[in-house]
């Protein structure tokens, strides 16, 4: 059995769905289906019970996914520590959308002040994933912002950020001091594909269902507004673009800049980084959003 096999089948086991597998694991369906197939081959045994319904483990199936858990994080270490024996330590760390964020240049600077020979590859997600590559065993880690499925992840909040309307610099609602999400009901808002994590798109919609041109990256978003006039929404200190606009959303919770990381990964270079992270992002509130800020409506299930 390969690892990748596993991987997959683990994303699988988790979803108990293969489209939303597929989209986790940043491939189309049918290659996963058939890899499913291959490991069950492989092992001699079925491990899901496919039906109009849905889809469950077989016993077999939930045995492996114990093992498969256990090889996977036995894997990982080795890897760890066969490169830290060799002097070539290294941690991948998964990134939301836009990278220029201030904070980030100073969590570099700190990390590679106490790491100097740490090698850190970047691996930068689009917005469709805000694991930034976690599940699908992409990355070590990932800077990125809530909400999202936490499964199987250890979610450490780094800062609570405000967050605006972003709009066409000429729009009417574009001169006002401040907006709520019901003075832009009948607007055609940005959204994320299908298969996007429904928690992120919830909240990212203003707890409502959408209408409006799909998006994929920051980018995608300031050009969906400025060529089509939608709206959408933005963390409030980030720069617009030329001709686009932010006005604060005063009924909006904020959004939650978060440090994630895979439960079972027990790497001290990660633990380094996340504490690291924390100062250079300090600031930030409780996870428990004791802020006082307005709750959306909690019915993800309509997206």
């Amino acid at each position: 059995m390969e690892l990748r096999s596993l991987r997959y089948f683990v994303a699988v086991a988790e979803e108990l769905h293969f489209g939303r597998a597929a989209a986790r694991l940043h491939m189309s369906q049918p290659p996963l289906s058939r890899a499913i197939k291959q490991l069950e081959t492989e092992v001699g045994a079925a491990l899901f019970v496919r039906s109009s319904t849905g889809v469950a483990l077989t016993p077999a199936g939930e045995m492996l996914l114990d093992e498969a858990h256990a090889l996977l994080a036995r894997a990982d270490q080795a890897r760890a520590r066969v490169a830290a024996a060799a002097g070539a330590a290294s941690i991948t760390i998964g990134i939301l959308g836009d990278s220029t964020d201030p904070r980030m240049a100073r969590l570099a600077v700190a990390f590679h002040r106490q790491h100097p020979r740490v090698e850190v590859r970047i691996r930068e997600a689009e917005l469709t994933d805000p694991t930034c590559g976690l599940h699908a065993g992409l990355v070590d880690v990932a800077l990125t912002r809530g909400p999202f499925d936490e499964t199987a992840l250890t979610v450490r909040e780094l800062r609570a950020d405000p967050v605006g309307a972003l709009l066409r610099a000429d729009d009417p609602l574009a001169g006002r001091d401040s907006l709520k999400l019901a003075d832009l009901a009948d607007r055609r808002w940005f959204r994320f594909p299908e298969g996007t994590d429904p928690l992120w798109q919830w909240y990212w919609n203003g707890g409502q269902p959408r209408e409006g041109p799909v998006v994929r990256t920051v980018q995608e978003c300031q050009q969906a507004v400025l060529w089509n006039g939608t709206v959408g929404m933005t963390v409030l200190d980030h720069e617009p673009a030329d001709g686009l606009a932010v006005v604060p959303l005063i009924d909006m919770p904020p959004s939650r800049a978060a440090a994630a990381w895979n439960e079972r990964d027990t790497s001290p270079l990660i633990r380094s980084f996340v504490q690291v992270a924390t100062t250079a992002y300090a600031g930030g509130t409780a996870h428990t959003g004791a802020s006082g800020a307005p709750s959306l409506p909690s019915d993800p299930s309509r997206v």
